[in-house]
């Protein structure tokens, strides 16, 4: 081999060995690349989980191919040892600069986004599918299987009432992909693994049923959560229903005042919640969310991260269209019956007691009865759970 002659390798990086002393000459663990996908979401984090269920559809359709999944920066850690991504790719110009010198067998972009959509638009591929931008700069379905989900984004009687499709089956059909129902894909290490063992361990809640209520949201739509006094509520109701049961409070970084108030709340009412570390990164407050037994939240990525790792999840729906969301037969929906909902504001001017309507009336006793519900799914498990002898 020559050696400026590129070598068809997914560890082939063209200015180093790939590892310490090793050659490509003769190398028995080439992985070659195959055809290479570009897959593009640069949405919301919960919107990049739920699309990691497209990939295996992606995989069946192209057995040979090596993904580039291109997302915001702040996504990547979601997506670290996901089987089925060669390479997960930061929307940075430099990074886009060295993909628009690439050739792609296919552009896949789900999302609506102008800067996907003209991110798809820009490098070179043999097809293009889902959406871009025409040459007025609007946004536009590439192929006719994405007219679906183009459609649901333009009429809201579609999208509120008639829809009964989750967001991975519509973005899987819109890049022209059989949906198998695979669900999503959240890997975690070895290491990682033994963090929450020893986590709940320490904590003490190894053997017991761990509840993790979610009490956040993101800034974009921020009535997704309940007030302070309804969660402290909710810590308390299932602290008396579930007496054995731990209850945890999760978060990030903006929740880490909120949860001391809620736990402080609670605690004046004789009911324990633990409150887990928040400023630790995405990848650590994942970790937090697979220590937990059952996750009660709203439709946040919380929701998407408890799916993904395969969590009983409790979620309740206000603003958000419930159907987009699969729980994959493990979990319950609690789902506003207020005529206005969904509605996807970011503000309103129905208010009940000066608290938006669809949350203040958000059904604490359906929340409870799911975490039970969960809790018996967790008994009958039990058994799978014991350690071998």
């Amino acid at each position: 081999m020559s050696a400026m002659a590129p070598v068809d390798c997914a560890d082939f990086n063209g200015y180093k060995p790939c590892r310490p002393g090793w050659i490509c000459d003769g190398c028995p663990w080439r992985k070659p690349i195959g055809r290479r996908v570009l897959f593009i979401n640069l949405g919301a984090l919960g919107n990049v989980i739920q699309a990691t269920a497209v990939l295996p559809a992606v995989r069946r359709a192209w057995p040979d191919s090596s993904i580039w999944f291109v997302t915001e920066p702040g996504n990547l850690p979601a997506l670290a040892l996901n089987p089925f991504i060669h390479k997960a790719v930061p929307f940075e110009w430099a990074e886009v600069m060295a993909l628009e010198r690439m050739s792609f067998h296919a552009v896949l972009n789900p999302d609506k986004a102008r800067a996907a959509c003209a991110l798809a638009m820009r490098v070179r591929a043999s097809e293009r599918r889902g959406f871009g931008l025409d040459e007025g700069g609007t946004v536009a379905p590439m192929n006719e299987e994405a007219a679906e989900l183009y459609r649901l984004g333009l009429d809201d009687t579609f999208k509120f009432r008639a829809n009964r499709k989750s967001g991975a089956q519509l973005m899987c059909e819109a890049l022209g992909l059989k949906y198998e129902g695979n669900g999503y894909t959240l890997a975690l290490s070895e290491e990682e693994e033994a963090f929450v063992a020893e986590y709940r361990r320490r904590i003490g809640t190894a053997g017991r049923f761990a509840v993790g209520i979610n009490t956040g949201c993101g800034d974009l739509f921020p009535n997704k959560k309940l007030t302070v006094e309804q969660h402290a509520e909710l810590v308390v109701r299932l602290r008396e229903a579930l007496p054995d049961a731990a209850v945890l409070l999760l978060g990030g970084k903006s929740e880490t005042e909120r949860n001391a108030r809620i736990a402080a709340a609670a605690e004046a009412r004789g009911a324990e919640a633990i409150e887990t570390p928040t400023t630790e990164g995405l990848r650590r407050g994942i970790l937090y969310v697979a220590a937990c037994d059952c996750v009660a939240t709203g439709d946040t990525s919380a929701l998407h991260m408890a799916v993904a790792l395969k969590k009983w999840c409790v979620a309740w729906f206000g603003l958000s269209c419930a159907a987009e969301v699969d729980m994959f037969g493990s979990g319950v929906k609690v789902v506003s019956n207020l005529p206005c909902s969904p509605c996807w504001k970011k503000s309103c001017d129905f208010t009940a007691g000066g608290i938006v309507e669809c949350v203040a009336k958000t059904d604490l006793d359906a929340i409870v009865a799911g975490v039970i519900e969960g809790r018996s799914a967790w008994e009958k498990d039990a058994p799978a759970r014991r350690p071998a002898g």
